[in-house]
């Protein structure tokens, strides 16, 4: 047995002689002597102490093949995947004018037509009659805005899964100023499972950032509709900061609390920056819009939220084995005209459009370079289980295309001992050794 490829270690300041070791591949968090990690090295462990290294995924059978079984890691995903995944864009229409907005660039008054509807339950089903079960997460413009239209496809749906003896659920990526309560108890038995909303930060940030069309703020109606719906789905709650912002974000959980919003009752809050649009343009106040991971303001500004989102008792998303959906082969992007994309970073760019629900998907590996990180450098890379080649949109920003990496390494050098540090403070297990 061997060391993985994929593990780095940190030294715990209040333990001498003992270090804190992160399997990415597993995500798995240890604290464990130092000794015992030299044995692990040289091969000297006991049965037992071997066994468990080995199911966290500290130690695997021998290098060489661990470094082929991560090239072959979505051959293998995507053969074994029992489940199809949809984002599916029923409007461009937006009750909002925010002025980051990253459809801004070819939003319009665009609605699926009822043919294309149609043709999505379509594929959809023979998806459910292939025994996969189906996720639809309704995504915008505003997807609220076309209600009556979200309705008729989820009942379908749900029909069609039952019929199939498949599970369909559905979210809504929404902004939450038409998430009424009464519009969630009518989605819930059609199917809805969760609802991913957006606040960016208290109430002058947001309204300055988020107003209606109208010029009027919309934060009280969002929050005030938040309290309504959130002990009835689960909700997870993002916001979009800038470099100049970012610090006051706390207040709004603070608001929020104040509220009667318990932080037990949401799935998940996180923050991200806000990034340029469609076309890589930035308006106004977001000159400073983050095209970087490595960023130093963005690290700082994600660890500085996280922290006090966690301080604050609202659950945070955990450190998980992640990559682009492009790796995945049943995972899509369905535009109101029925195009197909990959991500929806993508829509509106002809050159990355895949196919449509009418021709079905054409080849996309070259136009998407889906082996760009099957290189040496990213295959010995201990982040390469939670970063796979990264945002291939911020690489296609950067260059103009989709080639080379946009490589993590910075940020999660700087990173990834404080994600862990702050995850066990907040009470979430690591397993330790005691030899």
């Amino acid at each position: 047995m061997e060391l993985t490829h994929y593990l780095k270690t940190y030294p715990c300041a209040d333990k001498p002689g003992r270090v804190l070791a992160v399997a990415t591949r597993r995500c798995a968090v240890l604290e464990l002597s130092e000794g015992l990690l030299e044995k692990a090295r040289t091969g000297d462990l006991g049965e037992r102490e071997r066994d468990t290294l080995a199911r966290l995924g500290v130690l695997v059978p021998d290098r060489a093949g661990e470094r082929e079984e991560m090239r072959r890691t979505f051959e293998t995903i995507n053969g074994e995947n029992r489940h199809f995944a949809a984002l599916v864009t029923l409007t461009l229409e937006c009750n909002l004018a925010c002025g980051y907005c990253f459809e801004d660039p070819f939003r319009g008054r665009f609605v699926m037509a009822d043919d294309t509807a149609g043709m999505l339950v379509q594929r959809l089903t023979e998806q459910m009659a292939a025994g996969r079960d189906v996720t639809v997460d309704f995504y915008g413009g505003e997807a609220l805005m076309a209600l009556p239209l979200l309705q008729r496809i989820a009942g379908r749906l749900g029909e069609a899964a039952r019929t199939a003896g498949v599970v369909f659920r559905f979210n809504i990526i929404s902004n939450a100023t038409l998430l009424t309560r009464p519009v969630v108890q009518e989605l819930l038995p059609l199917g809805l499972a969760a609802v991913k909303l957006t606040l960016d930060g208290p109430r002058d940030i947001h309204d300055r950032q988020r107003p209606f069309v109208s010029g009027k703020g919309s934060f009280d109606t969002i929050v005030a509709n938040i309290g309504a719906v959130h002990d009835l789905v689960p909700v997870d709650l993002g916001g979009n900061y800038t470099r100049d912002n970012y610090r006051r974000f706390p207040e709004m959980l603070d608001y929020l609390t104040a509220q009667g919003i318990a932080p037990e009752k949401l799935k998940t809050v996180g923050f991200a920056p806000v990034i340029p649009k469609a076309d890589g343009t930035v308006s106004g106040d977001f000159g400073t819009a983050c095209a970087s991971t490595s960023e130093p303001w963005m690290i700082e500004a994600s660890l500085f939220l996280r922290q006090e989102t966690i301080r604050r008792g609202f659950p945070v998303p955990k450190l998980r084995a992640a990559a682009c959906m492009i790796e995945f082969e049943h995972d899509l992007v369905v535009a109101y005209d029925g195009s197909l994309y990959k991500c929806p970073a993508f829509m509106g760019r002809e050159e990355l459009r895949i196919g449509s629900l009418a021709e079905g998907v054409g080849d996309y590996a070259a136009s998407h370079n889906l082996d760009v990180w099957k290189n040496d450098e990213c295959l010995e890379c201990a982040y390469l289980p939670i970063c796979f080649g990264g945002c291939r949109f911020l690489s296609l920003l950067r260059s103009g295309a989709i080639e080379g990496v946009d490589c993590r390494r910075a940020y999660l050098d700087t990173a990834l001992e404080q994600l862990v540090r702050q995850d066990l403070a907040m009470g979430r297990p690591k397993t330790e050794s005691r030899c």
